[in-house]
């Protein structure tokens, strides 16, 4: 694959498999990585590196008397040599596998507007960093200088997938993803906060106001109160709302929920499609077009599931809403699930935005407002304890906060919780503003949401925790 640029590949893939008797189909994605971090811990920076990735997948098909079915075989570091033994590979196990309940033909070129396919793959470097650096280094200095240490870390990659099949399709798309995760304590480290952010480029990172806000947070923490469990008015910033309803999403197959295995499943048959969730006007939706949120617009998939199919590769993705309204509107389909639940197709889309048309509210305002709650920083741990009510639990981390009489009054113990983000969209009172923000459990897998805080009644802290 060295010597050869991943279009090449691409059509050398597509070329054996072609000549290949009895393979009625084949795709092929070529994924072309990079990626670069900085790291530091106790106010000075420790490491950083450049790596770069490639990726090849397969998928032959093979018509039989029963169907059609899949095989499908990736690989790094894929050389010219090792080309064919991977396509052989796919149209072996295609041969060898049962006839795939998702079969379908293959998507036809379309007017997909996406990166030009001629075009090398985009990499990134240390380079963009380069202001992010210089902010980050005064702000080292300044928390030793006051008396706090941080530890963290930047990381930005780019992924250039190119997507051919024999169909016709030729397809491409850049996708950068930038994190940066800061963690400050007090000099004795007993007390800690978190911050993070999502980027495209770092750009748009103000590192001044994240360690404005982790100082804040510490100051919050001199004061030491201990709470028993119980259910509290909380207030829920973006990164907490977003780790929940990131969870609610993932659950929200349409074939699961159609199968009667879901908190999206109908009693009797059926899914919820329809049914009002909240009174509130709130709206969750993902839009591969979204400015500073934007993702692949067309389905790349390197495996069957039951939330997305191999024989939908290249299909075009567009704005879908999921809650409209406060109202269920879609589930995650591929175009065998919509067949078989009678709903549109609406394969699933990497990013998600939660919003309340006319909701302006900040953070500060909505603690303004509050008589009696608590605020979180965010949740850790997530698992699910019932897919029937997609009841999940896990823990509070790194800063709770009891609030009173608009005021933050102190840090209160940590609490493992247990909440369905189903039935919680019932018991919010009040969102404020949707910003952009980073989930703190699940940004290694889904990092594009765009939340507000949200005021949860009766949010249920189960038992205290002992973690820090």
């Amino acid at each position: 694959m060295s010597d050869h640029t991943p279009q090449e590949t691409v059509e050398r893939a597509l070329a054996i498999a072609a000549g290949l008797a009895g393979v009625d189909g084949c795709v092929v994605i070529a994924d072309e990585s990079s990626s670069t971090n900085l790291r530091w811990a106790n106010n000075t920076l420790t490491t950083n590196g450049v790596t770069r990735g490639r990726r090849l997948t397969v998928v032959a098909t093979v018509n039989g008397a029963d169907g059609a079915a899949a095989g499908v075989v990736s690989r790094s570091a894929v050389g010219p040599a090792e080309l064919d033994d991977l396509v052989q590979a796919a149209v072996a196990a295609a041969r060898e596998n049962t006839p795939a309940q998702d079969a379908g033909p293959l998507v036809e070129p379309t007017s997909l507007v996406g990166g030009a396919w001629q075009d090398a793959p985009r990499e990134t470097s240390a380079a963009v960093f380069e202001g992010f650096v210089g902010e980050l280094g005064a702000e080292l200095d300044r928390a030793a200088a006051e008396d706090r240490l941080l530890f963290g870390f930047a990381e930005h990659e780019m992924n250039t997938a190119y997507l051919g099949s024999s169909s016709g399709l030729r397809l491409r798309h850049d996708q950068p993803t930038g994190r940066l995760e800061m963690n400050a304590k007090s000099s004795d480290m007993a007390r800690s906060a978190w911050a993070g952010a999502a980027t495209r480029d770092f750009s748009d990172v103000d590192v001044h106001r994240k360690c404005d806000a982790l100082a804040r947070q510490l100051d919050w923490a001199a004061r030491a109160i201990e709470l028993p469990a119980g259910r509290y008015e909380t207030i829920l910033p973006p990164t907490a709302l977003a780790d929940l309803l990131i969870y609610m999403y993932w659950s929200s197959g349409a074939r699961d929920a159609h199968d009667g295995r879901t908190v999206f499943s109908k009693p009797g048959g059926g899914t919820r499609v329809g049914e009002q969730l909240t009174e509130l006007p709130l709206t969750l939706r993902s839009d591969p077009f979204a400015p500073g949120l934007s993702c692949d617009p067309f389905v790349i998939a390197h495996a069957s599931s039951g939330e997305s199919s191999v024989f939908d590769n290249g299909l075009p993705l567009g704005p879908t809403t999921w809650i409209d309204a406060g109202r269920l509107s879609s589930l995650i389909q591929t175009r065998y699930t919509a067949a078989l639940t009678g709903l549109p197709v609406t394969p699933p889309i990497d990013n998600l935005i939660f919003e309340q048309p006319g909701a302006t509210a900040s953070l500060d305002e909505m603690i303004a407002s509050t008589t009696r709650g608590l605020l979180l920083t965010c949740l850790w741990y997530i698992r699910p304890v019932d897919p029937q009510t997609l009841l999940l639990t896990g823990l509070t981390r790194d800063g709770v906060y009891l609030i009173e009489h608009g005021e933050v009054v102190g840090a209160v113990n940590n609490f493992r919780f247990n909440e369905s983000p189903v039935d919680m969209l019932s018991r919010i009172t009040e969102v404020g503003r949707t910003v952009p923000c980073l989930p703190r459990e699940w940004n290694d897998y889904f990092s594009r949401t765009a939340m507000p805080a949200a005021r949860v009644s009766d949010f249920n802290m189960s038992t205290v925790s002992q973690a820090s």
